[in-house]
């Protein structure tokens, strides 16, 4: 069973202390949900989860191994959706995916999980060859959110991922974790919205 994990871990931005003490766990084939208002520390966490920033204290580890003694590993078994978009308005929207699916890729990638079909998955499969800086806010949402399925990764950690979607694009983003979870994988989705039923819940103060 892979286990990922933080104990007793403290953020400090700035002069400001964000969180202290704070401990989750995930296993595969689950996902934790980080509620809690603006500004309770949902995305510095999981900046701490993606490696992307130290915490002041405590330890962070993927089956009890010190996940900052190998961040390379760790960034290949993540896949970090914030909110930054990071779409290219020069490239199209299938240029702008198959550069995030080739500079991330660690390993051959499942059948049915190409550029192609992970556009088409949510919703922008026709719109394909048209340049991105015609892509409505939603609509380059959806674009980085195909990034989980073009790169395929056992973690995901989603920052409001559903912020900007409209009812029809949010029922294909719970589509996504469901299958994502049932195929083994693990997620970690900061929200505002409800948590589903059944699933757990970190309430940061």
């Amino acid at each position: 069973m892979v286990v990922f994990s933080g104990t007793q871990l403290t953020c400090i931005r700035g002069e400001r202390l964000v969180f202290e003490d704070l401990g989750f766990s995930v296993e595969e084939g689950a996902a934790l949900y980080l509620t809690g208002a603006n500004g309770s520390g949902k995305s510095s966490l999981l900046r701490v989860m993606a490696a992307l920033q130290r915490p002041a204290a405590g330890e962070l580890c993927w089956n009890e191994a010190d996940v900052w003694d190998d961040i390379p590993a760790h960034h290949d078994r993540t896949r970090y959706v914030g909110h930054a978009d990071g779409v290219k308005p020069v490239l199209s929207i299938g240029e702008n995916l198959a550069f995030w699916a080739a500079i991330s890729a660690t390993r051959p990638e499942p059948a049915g999980h190409g550029v192609q079909t992970a556009l088409s998955r949510v919703g922008l499969g026709e719109l394909s060859d048209m340049p991105a800086r015609f892509l409505s806010a939603g609509q380059r949402r959806r674009l980085n959110l195909a990034r989980l399925l073009a790169s395929p990764a056992r973690l995901w950690l989603l920052d409001e991922p559903a912020a900007g979607l409209d009812e029809e694009s949010a029922a294909v983003l719970e589509s996504m974790i469901a299958s994502h979870l049932a195929r083994g994988g693990m997620a970690v989705v900061a929200t505002h919205d409800a948590v589903p039923a059944g699933a757990r819940r970190l309430e940061l103060p």
